[in-house]
């Protein structure tokens, strides 16, 4: 089985289990802005706290141009408790207060630019253009990096690395596919701590397995 066929596979087991996901995916008319912004909330944070603090936010202000009226303080109350929530403040507030400037584009849609933001990296750059723009990206969070190690598919000991390894042994046409199949696999089966390898259907392809895992329950002795 290759790579590619792995990642169909984990996609037909993650479907029917409903992992939780993203904010910015299920947000009610999702827009760039509103991409940009729940991404920047979902760092260190979980998806019931991101997609809670995200609606507040958007309730109060949905554009550039009416969240730059707000203060950071009032930010910071609408996205708490998120993870570094004071930090999140400052720099949407920022982002807000760059994208509602005269001249400007509204969220830019390439790397460079993106990352240029305040707060914005490359992970963060990436889901960005993966999920607003829909452009061939892929963003290395800790289930990917976490995931893609454990299969075997890449090696590398930083995001960086790992993201650039995904993108030698992937098509391009798959990339955007690659975070979202890898992090529902991440909540539902491949957990960071007592992975559910006893449920997976691509043990006999799992570097993790094959090492890691005690005998009697490769042997199927559960």
């Amino acid at each position: 089985m290759d790579k590619l066929e792995m990642l169909e596979k984990i996609q037909q087991m993650v479907k029917p289990l409903n992992p939780p996901v993203y904010a910015f995916e299920s947000s009610a008319g999702r827009t760039p802005f509103r991409v940009l912004i729940s991404v920047l909330l979902s760092s260190r944070t979980k998806d019931p706290v991101t997609h809670h603090a995200a609606e507040q936010l958007f309730s109060a202000a949905d554009t550039p141009k009416k969240m730059a009226e707000l203060e950071e303080n009032q930010i910071a109350g609408l996205i708490f408790p998120v993870g570094f929530y004071q930090q999140k403040a400052k720099h949407i507030k920022k982002i807000a207060e760059i994208l509602s400037s005269p001249g400007s584009e509204s969220v830019p849609h390439t790397f460079t630019e993106l990352t240029a933001l305040p707060g914005v990296g490359r992970k963060t750059a990436n889901l960005v253009l993966a999920l607003a723009f829909n452009q061939p990206a892929i963003a290395v969070d800790t289930h990917v990096f976490r995931i893609s190690r454990r299969l075997g598919w890449t090696k590398g000991n930083k995001p960086e690395d790992v993201e650039k390894e995904l993108m030698e042994v992937f098509p391009q046409g798959s990339w955007t596919r690659i975070n979202q199949t890898l992090v529902g696999f991440g909540q539902s089966l491949c957990k960071p701590i007592n992975p559910m390898c006893h449920q997976c259907k691509i043990n006999d392809y799992c570097l993790y397995f094959k090492e890691k895992m005690p005998s009697a329950i490769r042997g199927g002795a559960f």
